[in-house]
């Protein structure tokens, strides 16, 4: 699933082994996955802090935690260490980070990022607005937030209701509804003013 070089293991045994903690892991996920804001993270995971769903994974002299969601997206991601005149650096590859990967069982974020950046944005960019899902609320209800030219737009109600949630509410039959926490009083990019 995910490649630590040799060189990237030694880098990450020698920064673990300065953590004042004596148990430190490393956590590997990827946030946003399957959308164009995907970013691939490592962070330090102390003993007790890493999810239930999360696999553990040993290498020599530190154990790793996959984040459950982010395992499709992990798949042929490298991670390696490269020294240079400045010290040297450490890289995460994942280039399925960005690729939608979903299906009718995906969890429901993902559904729902899938039909905002694959169907939904495009559309908006060519006002140069954008929508994100902030969050997905109790009763399945979809949070979702605009930016860019939609942001004060004074046709952001209809956009909502005919567009955004009409496409979303017909393509994933157990979102219940849809909601928008944008704030449109600030008008300065709006498209429609």
């Amino acid at each position: 699933m995910v490649e630590i070089t040799e060189s990237a293991q030694n880098y990450l045994r020698d920064l673990l082994s300065k953590q004042e903690a004596d148990s430190v892991g490393i956590r590997i996920f990827i946030t946003d996955p399957g959308t164009p804001m995907a970013e691939t993270c490592i962070a330090y995971c102390p003993e007790g802090e890493e999810q239930s769903t999360d696999e553990r994974v040993e290498y020599e002299g530190f154990s790793g935690w996959i984040d459950d969601r982010s395992k499709p997206f992990l798949d042929e991601a490298l991670v390696d260490y490269a020294e240079d005149k400045m010290g040297g650096q450490l890289t995460i590859k994942a280039p399925n980070s960005k690729v939608p990967k979903v299906s009718d069982d995906s969890p429901i974020e993902d559904r729902i990022n899938y039909v905002l950046h694959s169907q939904v944005n495009p559309s908006l960019a060519e006002h140069g607005g954008m929508v994100t899902l902030v969050e997905v609320a109790e009763e399945n209800v979809a949070v979702l937030q605009f930016g860019g030219g939609c942001q004060g737009c004074g046709m952001v109600d209809m956009t909502l209701k005919d567009g955004v949630e009409k496409s979303l509410l017909e393509q994933i039959p157990d979102l219940k509804a849809v909601s928008d926490v944008t704030d449109h009083s600030l008008r300065e990019n709006a498209y429609f003013k």
